[in-house]
């Protein structure tokens, strides 16, 4: 096929309407941005590599390159998700990609050269439909925005000072904090699709509690003086990021406790500094990623997967926690990378030969892999115990 530049844009204008009928859709069903997000990247990716690369060097295009075209844009758009932050599950991003290219190559090999007989005699371009479409472009991006709009959900913002907890919130919508905003005794989310962002919580059983809830966001809280964890999260899907986390003194207190979400999309917690408390973070039969986090003077354990966890432990530093450093635990599948961990003490008190200063450690059928993790100052080092097993990775 040989293309002129107007054939190639109507072609790609003409495949991208049912991915984005699709998308708008599927997003107030989802009430998530990523498929109209995804659309419309994909549309950008396209026309870029048509404007820029495809016309220059391909005019005559054979049948046969349209895959490794294809696999180029996908993984072109999937850079461009990537940097800017596009919040799409990697499967169903990847199939609904794989979807709009098959539309795109039907189109191309069977439907437009039958609607229009002179298609391919046209360098691919769409005459009249052509036309029809630049018409719509308008059109379909005010559908798009307005869309967009219908599914967002409503900001709050919190005004400066205390407000007496627990807030809960059980519906979709984001929680801003003005600078100062305090909640006192604690924020319960119950809904999906919430955000927190610059709220203080002080006080509270829980400070931030997650209770079947997806799609939740915890962005730059800060949480003090909890009675038991900073935040609790149980059978949801959060991402926690940038939280600063403040157990009290000697107190039975957890930092970040993520539990029994295993069968849910993988949580993160990124980029948190957690003080104090017996467990800075930990999870319980869930799939989570912790990474560039800051854990320091814990008393039992800095960073916990447990019963039957899985997930990466990743460039964090861990300082000053007593017995045991990262633990891996209880047939969890544990890939620990590139942390620093130093000056873990032992625990002479407790009498338990696993907490005699251990940096890293298996335990009880768990599986660690480790690589690039830098140990210091802890005299246990790196220990598996009770049929646990340790690789470390090259």
């Amino acid at each position: 096929m040989s293309y002129t530049l107007k054939g190639r844009v109507e072609t790609r204008l003409a495949a991208a309407l049912l991915p984005f009928l699709l998308a708008a859709v599927l997003s107030p069903i989802l009430h998530k941005w990523w498929p109209l997000e995804l659309a419309g990247l994909m549309v950008g990716v396209g026309l870029a590599l048509d404007l820029a690369i495809y016309h220059r060097l391909l005019p005559y295009q054979p049948g046969w390159v349209a895959l490794p075209l294809g696999v180029l844009e996908l993984v072109a758009t999937m850079g461009v998700a990537r940097l800017l932050e596009v919040n799409a599950p990697l499967y169903p991003a990847v199939g609904f990609f794989a979807g709009s290219w098959l539309v795109l190559q039907v189109l191309a090999h069977a439907g437009l050269p039958l609607l229009r007989l002179t298609w391919p005699e046209d360098g691919g371009e769409l005459g009249r439909l052509g036309a029809a479409l630049a018409a719509a472009a308008p059109v379909a991006v005010l559908a798009v925005v307005g869309t967009a709009w219908a599914v967002e959900p409503p900001t709050v913002h919190l005004a400066a000072g205390i407000h007496q907890g627990p807030l809960v919130l059980d519906h979709a919508q984001t929680l801003t904090g003005e600078p100062g905003a305090i909640v006192r005794g604690g924020i319960v989310i119950t809904a999906d699709d919430v955000t927190v962002r610059n709220v203080t919580v002080r006080g509270g059983e829980y400070g931030i509690a997650v209770d079947g809830a997806e799609s939740v966001e915890l962005d730059d809280v800060v949480v003090e003086g909890a009675e038991l964890d900073g935040i609790n999260v149980r059978r949801s899907q959060v991402e926690i990021r940038d939280c600063t986390i403040r157990s009290l003194p000697a107190a039975f207190t957890q930092g970040i406790d993520i539990s029994f979400s295993n069968d849910l999309h993988p949580s993160l917690v990124e980029g948190c500094t957690v003080v104090g408390g017996q467990e800075g973070i930990v999870t319980h039969f869930a799939m989570v990623m912790v990474r560039d986090n800051h854990v320091s003077g814990t008393e039992l354990r800095a960073i916990t997967m447990t019963e039957m966890s899985m997930g990466m432990i990743e460039d964090n530093e861990i300082d000053g926690a007593l017995g045991v450093g990262i633990f891996c635990g209880d047939y969890s599948e544990c890939e620990i990378e590139d942390n620093n961990v130093s000056n873990v003490q032992p625990d002479m008190a407790s009498g338990d030969l696993t907490r005699l200063g251990v940096a890293i450690q298996a335990h009880r059928g768990a599986e660690a892999e480790l690589r690039d993790n830098e140990v210091s100052d802890s005299p246990g080092g790196i220990a598996a115990f009770v049929d646990a097993t340790i690789h470390e990775k090259r």
